[in-house]
């Protein structure tokens, strides 16, 4: 029997499931939490909620029917995972593609990440206590959606391009908004660093919280945004450069510390950089003699114009294999990677000649770096948690695919 000393050594833990349905952790995923007060002692994540086999269902269908698969990894910058997987295929069956074409396919990929960006420094600001610059940066995310729609006639999952290019030029409207957004959004955006990065409240509730060291980042396999906070110099458009990315100039924000506050500043500052890239990327489109070229010549992935299939034998029979699946593909294994809006993202895909792939797997960074999630919030209060969620933009499409 205990002693009156002994029971009042005992410690009483509570056990608080933050999710799965709550709207602070920003989609369908659960942490079991054991409290003590209002410390976390231990955390333990709950995934799979929405599992949805896609790689499965991507193993049952022809190539270009993957590509709305993908817009449902993370879904806040579907076009980076649009583009991921035609380079993927492009690179299996030995693709060749226009530099106008990779140009304008950086424009499409550094939108998204500025989107995508927007969208997770926003919420941190909302999970630290302010609304104000959520509601006035989020018309830039908008206005980024109205290029997509003017382009693809989409705005969420994009299903933007195709194999061996874009299924349609850029418009006059849609380079208008292009230049309005260059010409405009850095205002927007530096106004919204003028609510947050000097305020002190926002910096107490940010900075020391959720940290993890450079090591340990790269022990679990971090990458993008959070890598770099914590320090690592590691970016795939510069790593292993593709779309053309080795045409550009661009820096690559580093933190130091690897709280949310730098996760913080290196989206920030990465939204700057990509206004640049974009910037170079219209310039050097203005300088080419090819004004018009939007897709490589592969009549075997790209539809044929409809007076072709209404008038020729060919363009009714190339018609016929695209939309029916009947493409062969050549065998072989690849990996291709692309710098995501929240890390690498990458396509490993296995060919066996088939119309349909053999094996294909999805690395999505945030089913990567979310194990370290426990680790990092252990020893924080429970309010800590939340923002070291929100600002590791744990994306629930993705985590769980």
């Amino acid at each position: 029997m205990n002693t009156n000393k002994e029971i009042l050594q005992e410690k009483e833990y509570t056990i608080l499931n933050l999710g799965p349905t709550h709207p602070a952790t920003h989609g369908i995923f659960q942490n079991v939490m054991k409290m003590d007060g209002e410390l976390i002692v231990e955390a333990q994540p709950t995934i799979g909620y929405i599992h949805r086999a896609f790689e499965k269902l991507a193993e049952r269908r022809p190539y270009n029917q993957i590509t709305p698969i993908t817009d449902r990894l993370n879904y806040c910058s579907s076009p980076i995972n649009n583009m991921g997987w035609h380079m993927t295929v492009e690179k299996l069956v030995g693709i060749e593609i226009p530099k106008r074409v990779q140009y304008l396919r950086v424009i499409i990929m550094e939108l998204a990440r500025i989107a995508d960006h927007i969208i997770c420094n926003s919420v941190i600001g909302v999970d630290s206590g302010a609304m104000t610059g959520f509601l006035y940066v989020f018309q830039w995310r908008e206005f980024i959606y109205e290029i997509y729609e003017e382009l693809c006639g989409a705005r969420l999952t994009t299903n933007i391009g195709r194999i061996g290019g874009l299924e349609r030029d850029f418009t006059p409207l849609a380079w208008e908004k292009i230049h309005k957004l260059l010409n405009e959004f850095p205002e927007g955006l530096k106004e919204f660093e003028n609510l947050l990065v000097r305020n002190r409240i926002f910096m107490d509730r940010t900075i020391n919280c959720g940290p993890i060291t450079a090591e340990r980042a790269l022990e679990y396999g971090f990458t993008g945004p959070n890598l770099r906070a914590a320090g690592v110099d590691y970016d795939v458009r510069v790593m292993n450069p593709y779309s053309g990315y080795e045409d550009f100039t661009f820096e690559i924000p580093l933190g130091t510390n690897g709280d949310t506050y730098d996760r913080f500043m290196v989206r920030e500052q990465e939204m700057w950089q990509s206004l640049s890239i974009i910037r170079q990327a219209v310039e050097k489109l203005e300088k080419m003699e090819d004004k018009t070229t939007f897709h490589a010549d592969v009549p075997n992935f790209f539809l044929p114009e409809k007076e072709d299939v209404y008038n020729t034998m060919e363009g009714l029979i190339y018609h016929f294999k695209i939309v029916m699946g009947e493409t062969e593909m050549p065998k072989g294994e690849v990996y291709h990677a692309v710098e995501g809006g929240n890390g690498e993202l990458g396509f490993y895909l296995v060919s066996d000649g088939g119309r349909t792939p053999y094996r294909l797997h999805f690395r999505r960074p945030c089913f990567i770096y979310y194990q370290a999630y426990p680790e990092m919030v252990k020893g924080a209060f429970l309010s800590d948690a939340i923002l070291t969620m929100s600002s590791m933009n744990v994306i629930a499409g993705e985590l769980d695919a």
